[in-house]
């Protein structure tokens, strides 16, 4: 039996799921976290074959304590993982330090985790990017600036989400910054970028052991986290029906590119919403960032919502089997509404949940920690058309406020941009599978393998 560590199995909170698929595959399934286990989700502890509970999280030396025990208890770690952006590096050490070779290790998170780094990745995969300067003085910035214009963005360089991300538009904010950041953080490395005029498009995949997609799927953010998070504004994304091909393709070439393998990806990608001369022309993709875990909170769910299947499986089964027999089936878009407290929205949440009860998939709080970038209260549907999905928007986010519905009109004018119909950057690879594929219904390729050829550990 292969021993599975997975580090803070219970946030967030859907990630329970994880564990049950580990579990029912076969795997041990040892949970390491900070609650309490009598506070643990029922289901949790359902999916868990043990659970440790550390002071701190924080703490590398009883996380460290926590692997050594379980190491001494039942054997050889043969995984371990949090599929969370937060713990990347911690993962990578603790694999490090234990000699678990399943997944990235100390010397490959500079690639990973430092922006500026991974432009010369996406570089080699053919994915354009942005120009880049590392902020140090006012002089060598304004040179930048000078070459690129105004309005830049600056993050650091090593940074999770959209979290202390700035968009400077005059030198005055340009001296602003760099107060802030001499005052707060004087040892923190910023990156400034040149702004890009574009929405968010994601690729989404679970990639196996040989470094080739077993699932893939998409998102579209028509406003930028940044944005949500500094304008204390609605959220808004939605998984999109079919995924572009020039996505797939760029998706793909960046996989190789930063040699994945074993993991849930959500690569980030600018599609440009005007010409930059620097870039491209409208409608191209360029790089973002690579986010080496599943997208954020319930982003999961809605993906099996959107492909009719079940990713915690998928990523499960690709884990103990190196494949999946799991079905995808009929396609739809999946909108998320995040509406932030305090705005005087036209209809009521019962109003909302009485014209699109049969559309809706999940209603819910979103927890505090989350609540920056994703609202307050969140809806999630499934529609077959780009139409009825518009309507879902504009009926959930529409407001009394002026103020507000000058932003909802201006959000109408993005959704109008419709679907890209771009053709794929590069051919595609050669993904047959090493047994006969299933008879799902749809274009993403799954690799069948069954479950009497569990790879051994």
């Amino acid at each position: 039996m292969s021993n599975f560590i997975f580090i803070s199995p219970n946030f967030p909170t859907n990630y329970w799921q994880f564990c049950r698929e580990l579990k029912n595959d076969g795997m041990n399934v040892l949970g390491i976290g900070d609650q309490p286990y009598d506070e643990l989700k029922p289901e949790l502890k359902d999916s868990l074959n043990e659970y440790y509970k550390v002071g701190s999280l924080e703490n590398y030396d009883e996380v460290y304590r926590a692997v050594a025990f379980f190491a001494f208890k039942y054997g050889r770690i043969d995984w371990l993982e949090s599929n969370n952006e937060y713990w990347l590096e911690r993962d990578a050490a603790l694999r490090t330090d234990f000699n678990i070779k399943s997944g990235f290790q100390t010397e490959d998170m500079p690639r990973i985790k430092y922006k500026s780094k991974m432009k010369e990745y996406y570089q080699k995969a053919g994915i354009a990017t942005a120009r880049y300067h590392m902020v140090d003085d006012l002089e060598s910035c304004r040179k930048f600036i000078n070459e690129v214009g105004y309005p830049v963005v600056v993050k650091p360089d090593n940074g999770v989400g959209a979290s202390d991300t700035h968009k400077l538009s005059s030198d005055e904010e340009l001296k602003r910054f760099l107060l802030y950041k001499s005052t707060y953080h004087p040892d923190l490395a910023y990156i400034m970028e040149e702004f890009v005029h574009a929405e968010v498009n994601s690729y989404d995949a679970i990639i196996d052991g040989s470094g080739n997609p077993i699932f893939e799927a998409g998102n579209v953010s028509p406003v930028s986290i940044m944005d949500i998070v500094n304008d204390n504004d609605n959220s808004i994304y939605y998984i999109i029906k079919d995924l572009p091909e020039d996505t797939r393709a760029a998706g793909r070439a960046a996989v190789k590119s930063f040699g994945v393998k074993s993991r849930f990806v959500h690569f980030e990608f600018f599609r440009m919403t005007e010409d930059q001369a620097s870039m491209g022309k409208k409608g191209q993709l360029v790089a973002l960032e690579v986010n080496m875990r599943p997208c954020g909170g319930f982003t999961p769910d809605m993906i099996n919502f959107a492909r009719s299947t079940n990713v915690y499986k998928i990523w499960a089964d690709m884990i103990a089997f190196g494949g999946t027999d799991m079905p995808v089936g009929e396609h739809y878009y999946c909108p998320f509404a995040g509406r932030r407290d305090g705005k005087n929205f036209v209809y009521s949440h019962e109003q909302i949940m009485q014209k699109y009860q049969k559309n809706m998939r999940m209603v819910d709080r979103i927890p505090e920690a989350l609540s920056g970038a994703m609202g307050n209260q969140m809806y999630v549907a499934t529609f077959s058309t780009r139409e009825e999905m518009e309507q879902f928007y504009s009926d959930v986010l529409a407001v009394n406020d002026p103020v507000n519905a000058k932003v909802q009109k201006e959000l109408a004018k993005v959704l109008a941009l419709g679907e890209p119909t771009t053709t794929a950057l590069t051919e595609k690879p050669n993904l047959s599978p090493a047994v006969k594929p299933t008879t799902a219904v749809t274009k993403t390729p799954t690799r069948a393998v069954t479950k009497t050829a569990r790879k051994r550990k």
